[in-house]
């Protein structure tokens, strides 16, 4: 089974909005339930903007708006959830892409607030959360705004598509759900043959192939969570679609990403994460040694490119 799950501390982002205290409340939740420690980070711009059209207005200097946001938000932490967990308020120069990889290189998981964006701005925000998962190396969750804990939060949905890619996120998904003590939900879209009479064979194929994939992907699994109930959910939808429709059903949907310095090339992940209103777990995909040797056989070099010399 996997051995690639890390113990850190659990690292949640603050911007010194009162909404993000919700994603904070989601955060010390999962630290309380693994037994971490709860990370607050801040980061902060070094200059802060002038409006011209208040000259008179003078802005609280960047660093002390994060210090002040960190206290906000331990105050909260400890008001509500007492001084069993331990807490520790870090803020740090830079932007959020830079800072937030560097605090949570060593944490278990990286929790952020869904961006207020709308439209081809909220794709922008999901790559760049893509980008936190791939350089922190480390699940990164995405929590909406408005989240509120509720019963369904004991529900836990993963999308798999039959490659290595699926392969961490399913094992968080399991490990999640039974640290919930709750139920797991394995979505898997594969595009099925236009319905036909003559060819019913076909589309029991179909599922049959289907329900392959996902069984080879939950290999070993089910015997290593047993108290875990899992249920299939094969469907012929566009997999986005289908994410999103089973996003409404469940407290977290979990999501593989690919690992690396230039996290592209996931864009249904990307999609997917952007459309989705319940909090979504990217979890990266660590690249093996056989699969780059399948990668470079799978690319072979042209032999008959005609370079022109002119």
């Amino acid at each position: 089974m996997g051995t690639w799950a890390r113990t850190g501390p659990v690292v949640v982002e603050v911007d010194g909005s009162a909404e993000a205290l919700h994603v904070v409340d989601y955060a010390a939740l999962e630290a309380i339930r693994s037994g971490a420690e709860l990370v607050i980070a801040a980061p902060y711009q070094a200059h802060s903007s002038f409006n011209a059209m208040a000259p008179g207005y003078q802005p609280k200097p960047p660093a002390e708006f994060a210090d002040a946001s960190l206290r906000v938000a331990v105050a909260h932490v400890r008001h509500h959830y007492g001084y069993g967990l331990a807490v520790t308020a870090v803020s740090e120069e830079g932007s959020r892409l830079k800072v937030l990889p560097q605090i949570a290189r060593h944490a278990r998981l990286l929790v952020v607030g869904r961006s207020r964006t709308r439209g081809p701005h909220r794709l922008v925000a999901a790559q760049g959360n893509i980008f936190l998962t791939a350089r922190t190396g480390c699940p990164v969750i995405v929590v909406p705004l408005t989240w509120k804990p509720s019963v369904i939060d004991r529900r836990v949905a993963v999308g798999i598509d039959g490659t290595p890619l699926s392969l961490e996120a399913v094992e968080f998904a399991f490990r999640t759900a039974a640290d919930r003590e709750g139920d797991l939900t394995v979505v898997h879209a594969q595009h099925a043959p236009r319905h036909d009479p003559d060819r019913a064979g076909v589309e029991h194929s179909w599922v049959r192939r289907a329900d392959l994939t996902v069984s080879e992907t939950l290999a070993g699994w089910t015997d290593e969570y047993p108290e875990v109930k899992v249920t299939r959910f094969l469907t012929a939808r566009p997999v986005v679609e289908a994410l999103v429709h089973e996003g409404a059903e469940v407290g977290l949907v979990v999501l593989g990403a690919r690992a690396g310095l230039l996290p592209v090339g996931d864009p249904v992940t990307r999609r997917a994460v952007a459309a989705m209103a319940c909090p979504v777990a990217i979890v990266p995909h660590h690249v093996t040694a056989k699969e780059r040797d399948q990668r470079a056989r799978q690319v072979q070099p042209a032999t008959d490119v005609v370079v022109p010399t002119y």
